[in-house]
């Protein structure tokens, strides 16, 4: 069977992310992006998923499946429960960004901590965490912490406050649990900053992940 993957997107600023990641694992693999910023603006808005956004993701889900993808990926960890709802409605696989980590996580160690610095990705990843934790019918803690004023420093292009704030969260997690994993991808940076001897603990992140399932899936 030839496969064609489909990304969907809430930010413009993830397809060249993904693109390189796909280039060096995916090779050969025909592939093309959704991206929609509307949908992760107006959950943050309102703070949470809204059923008007859980609808837009579905036809986004579904506009990848008319595309001819065999394979769908949803690359936002805020709108994990939108795309679990439609997910059995379409006819092709699809799969959340932050599963392969969550599943690597549950593997890893009894006491998870998971990091955001957005509460609208902190709760999605969580209750995924808890939830994969139940289908491998393993029992974990889970230990959350939001980096608060991050995110609103990133989007003011004070990218050194956001770093400083994230820098923080990680090194008092670390203390407490066993695997940590980011809720938001653009943490990532942060951990390939600290130093080695600092990472007491393995810290996942989910794009590299999730190409890492798709590989394997997609041979």
């Amino acid at each position: 069977m030839k496969h064609k993957l489909g990304l969907v997107h809430t930010s413009a600023t993830l397809v060249p992310v993904f693109q390189e990641l796909c280039s060096e694992k995916l090779a050969g693999i025909p592939l093309f992006h959704i991206s929609d910023d509307s949908l992760i603006k107006d959950v943050i808005a309102a703070g949470k998923l809204t059923p008007q956004v859980a609808r837009r993701v579905n036809r986004a889900i579904h506009q990848a499946e008319d595309a001819g993808a065999t394979q769908i990926l949803v690359t936002c960890s805020s709108i994990g429960d939108a795309i679990e709802a439609s997910a059995p409605f379409c006819a092709v696989p699809v799969l959340r960004v932050d599963q392969p980590m969550a599943d690597k996580a549950v593997g890893m160690g009894q006491h998870i901590g998971v990091i955001a610095t957005l509460p609208t990705t902190l709760d999605p990843t969580l209750r995924l965490v808890e939830k994969r934790a139940r289908v491998h019918g393993k029992e974990i803690r889970t230990t959350a912490h939001l980096c608060k004023g991050a995110f609103e420093a990133l989007m003011s292009g004070d990218s050194a406050t956001h770093d400083r704030v994230v820098r923080e969260g990680l090194q008092e997690l670390m203390s407490k649990v066993d695997v940590i994993v980011l809720a938001q991808a653009s943490m990532a940076r942060v951990v390939d900053s600290l130093p080695e001897e600092e990472v007491k603990v393995p810290i996942l992140s989910s794009p590299g992940l999730a190409i890492d399932h798709l590989a394997e899936l997609l041979g």
